[in-house]
């Protein structure tokens, strides 16, 4: 797309206002329609949760609980911990029931949720071939399950920009240490400055934004005048050299955010009402609460992609699974749930929600076969994730695994028709976004993607 190389040097000297309307004016693609959303809220479950015990309801499955699945189900399916001839099916110990009037079925693991059963799109038939978290994780955030690609967030931040200059485009909450470290939400090869921006877990996701005692704004301004006016210098040589670019901006950005993001961080003056609805006063829901809400007051002031990474390595995250399914889905379901259902619920009151992308995802999903006594371990080859706003039309399932859950076989999906399908909603024709790397055209979809589902999304 050599007509639009020079998208760099608009954006980079335009910053992140018109430049990004511009950009998206020239993205819009006449094919297929468009969906509205402005803003995108990206809920990244870390671990992999089990579909058939969540989104992917199995009577077949629960009907011969106990029993091996047939060796023609199994042929050609491993993982590391499991034999997939030899393995009982295990059944849901969760019930599904329809919810609204869509009767769309959900498990009981997500009452909350439940409540927003004709708001949400699900899609039943994503699969993928990567088996580790890590490379897993990669895949559902950059599309390559090797590193160094940039993410999804970083994509939409180069494509849009923000609507506010004060506050980045791209932020990032996570709960801690992540098996894919920060290259999930990495810029890549795309410069340095459309990596995602981390907010800290707490009351005080972003530190020193105040002034510091003795030092009043103007010697502030003159001093970060100063340093990147010696920045400059160093860079007019290197320019090629994206981190000292991206470090630039990062001294200015922070220099305006101290006007805008206390507001935007304090929570204080948010009801009491907002709070329960929440659950911030809640030990269980009080952190991923707080993440959820304050995704909402970003949007709500401009920023275009906020990715919440909920889960950590260190022992408190869905992968528990692995030796205790009932305790980390029981536990991880009623930490997030609440927060969630919460965050629909507040975006579709503030008239938000149909300018808002909501995505619920994993790395992938858990074997509908027992690991242990209790346990399910690591399946790529069919799970589950969903979509609400935008426009989105929800009450419905796409697609569908076997009757065991095992594989997807109707309309399966893969990472790239999602991320053809997420960028389409926000109004850019994911072929025509592309970054000149190697020698080529680059883009989040690689040479894949053509078979997004935008049209079934939004159709009634």
């Amino acid at each position: 797309m050599n007509d639009m190389l020079t998208r760099r040097n608009l954006i980079f000297q335009a910053g992140k206002g018109f430049a990004g309307i511009a950009l998206a004016s020239m993205l819009q693609g006449a094919q297929h329609p468009m969906g509205k959303a402005k803003n995108v809220i990206y809920i990244f479950n870390h671990g992999g949760v089990s579909h058939v015990d969540t989104f992917d309801p199995k009577p077949t499955l629960a009907r011969l609980s106990g029993e091996t699945v047939p060796a023609s189900f199994a042929e050609g399916l491993k993982t590391s911990r499991i034999d997939f001839r030899k393995a009982i099916m295990r059944g849901s110990p969760w019930p599904f029931q329809r919810q609204g009037q869509s009767g769309l079925e959900i498990s009981t693991l997500f009452p909350h949720i439940s409540k927003h059963a004709d708001r949400i799109a699900v899609v039943r038939s994503c699969f993928g071939d990567a088996f580790d978290h890590a490379p897993a994780m990669f895949l559902r955030c950059t599309g390559s399950q090797f590193p160094g690609r940039p993410s999804v967030g970083s994509w939409v931040s180069y494509g849009l920009g923000s609507e506010n200059k004060n506050l980045p485009s791209f932020v990032v909450m996570s709960d801690g240490a992540m098996k894919s470290g920060a290259g999930a939400y990495g810029a890549g090869y795309l410069p340095a400055t459309f990596q995602g921006t981390v907010f800290r877990a707490g009351k005080s996701p972003v530190l020193n934004l105040a002034t510091p005692d003795g030092v009043n704004p103007e010697a502030q301004k003159e001093t970060i005048g100063f340093v990147n006016d010696l920045n400059r210098r160093h860079f007019a040589s290197r320019e090629e050299d994206s981190t000292l670019d991206a470090r630039i901006k990062s001294y200015e950005l922070a220099y305006r955010m101290q006007a805008e993001a206390p507001g935007a961080v304090d929570l204080t003056s948010e009801s009491e009402a907002t709070r329960k609805l929440y659950g911030i006063d809640e030990p269980l829901t009080a952190d991923f609460g707080r993440k959820c809400l304050l995704a909402r007051r970003l949007v709500e002031r401009g920023v275009r992609f906020v990715q919440l990474f909920f889960g950590t390595n260190l022992g408190d995250d869905w992968d528990d699974a692995h030796n205790d399914l009932l305790g980390s889905h029981n536990k991880m379901s009623k930490k997030s749930d609440q927060p969630i259902g919460a965050l629909l619920t507040d975006l579709q009151a503030r008239g938000l929600l149909d300018s808002t992308l909501v995505v619920w995802n994993s790395e992938f999903g858990r074997t509908p076969l027992a690991e242990g006594k209790n346990g399910r371990d690591h399946h790529p080859y069919g799970f589950s994730m969903w979509m609400a706003g935008a426009g989105i039309h929800g009450g419905k399932a796409l697609g569908a695994t076997d009757e065991f859950g095992l594989r997807a076989v109707e309309q399966p999906k893969t990472i790239h028709d999602v991320n053809a399908t997420i960028l389409r909603l926000i109004g850019i024709d994911h072929l025509k976004l592309t970054w000149r790397y190697q020698s080529r055209d680059q883009r989040l979809t690689d040479v894949h993607g053509e078979n997004e589902f935008t049209d079934w999304l939004l159709k009634a």
